[in-house]
This record gives C-alpha cells, structure tokens and sequence, in this order.
C-alpha cells in the first residue's frame, strides 16, 4: 500500500478513495485466505500476490485518477469561461466604457474575443459531459482526459492571448490606465492559468 500511495499522483479525494478501495480489496483477499486455513503472513502474501504487482496495477489507477483530474479541468474552465461575458460586457468597467466609436482594430478584437469566448465555452462544457456521461463509451473514456488537457491549453491560451490584446488597446485608445489590465489579470489569466495548471496534471495521468 505504501509503495502504491507513493506511485499515485492526482486528486486527493479520488486518490485517497482509490486507495482504501485497494485497501479493502487486500484485506478482503487476506481474510478468504486465511479461511481457507492459511496462518495470516501467508494470506498476506497470497493476497499480494493476486493483487498484482505495481507496473501492473498503476496504470489502471492512474487512468482512474486521470479521468477524475480531466473533469476537475474541464468544470474549472466552464467557471472561468461562463463569467467571461461579464468581464467584457461594455460599461461593466470604467476601462471599457464607451467613450466613441472604436477603432477598427478594437472593433476586431471585441469581435474575435466574443467568437473565442463563445466556442471555449461551448467546448469546456462537451469536455465536461466528456468526463461524465461520456465515459459510458470505451472510445471516449480511452481519450478523454488527453483531450479535455489539450482542450483546455490550447482555448487558455488563445483566450489569454486576445484579452490581453483587447485590454492593452482599450486602455490605450481610452487612456485608461492599468485598471483594464488589473481586471484581465485577475479575472481571465490567473484562473485560466489555474486551469493550465490542472490540465498539465492530466497529461501527467493521461
């Protein structure tokens, strides 16, 4: 068990159910053979051997911790994604008040940030279905928590990317300040790098 604990690596509600599962499963295994009329050091070993050795046992949770990783992922970018439209909403931030027609530049990228906020949310939440009902498919619980990672990099960065290019034009265009900045920072990198952070883990599972 201890050589299994230090083997693992994700979730720690998941994990630590995991573990008392395999627990359980030992002790189960050990009882039946000491019922059988074997002293109880021989059912312990009898039971680890059935149990099955490490590089034989560890993939198979891993890909458990994975899963349940993939949908942590998955939930985090679908919060972070669902309040974007406020964050962006005209008026909502003394930044992004209108204050006269927008330039053509600003006017693509309120365009391109709405079309990319738009499909990363439409994603996260496939992501998210993905990680529950989805996993009732072998092809999709096969791929999944692989996929959610990728997802997640690769829509982070883009949003990341285009707010940054949006704050830094707006607060230019209307003399701002840093304040249109401070908000993208708080309230679209930082959790999206959160989120980066969690899909990482689930290619370290995957």
């Amino acid at each position: 068990m201890a050589e299994l604990s230090r083997a693992l690596t994700g979730p720690r509600r998941r994990r630590a159910d995991l573990m008392a599962e395999a627990r359980d499963s030992l002790e189960d295994a050990t009882e039946a053979f000491e019922a059988g009329g074997l002293s109880r050091w021989e059912a312990e070993q009898h039971a680890v051997a059935d149990f099955g050795e490490l590089d034989e046992v560890v993939p198979g949770y891993r890909a458990e911790l994975g899963i349940a990783q993939g949908r942590r992922t998955a939930l985090a970018l679908c919060l972070v994604m669902l309040v974007q439209p406020i964050i962006w909403k005209e008026g909502v931030w003394a930044w992004n008040r209108d204050s006269g027609s927008p330039t053509a530049y600003t006017a693509f990228l309120n365009d391109l940030v709405m079309v990319v906020g738009m499909l990363t949310i439409a994603g996260s939440v496939l992501a998210l279905l993905a990680s529950g009902i989805g996993l009732r498919y072998p092809a999709v619980r096969e791929r999944a928590t692989r996929a959610i990672a990728v997802f997640a990099l690769l829509s982070g960065g883009a949003v990341s990317v285009v707010a940054i290019a949006l704050s830094t034009s707006s607060a230019l265009a209307e003399r701002s300040g840093p304040d249109g900045i401070a908000v993208v920072l708080a309230f679209v990198l930082f959790p999206l790098l959160l989120v980066g952070r969690s899909a990482r883990r689930c290619l370290r599972l995957a």
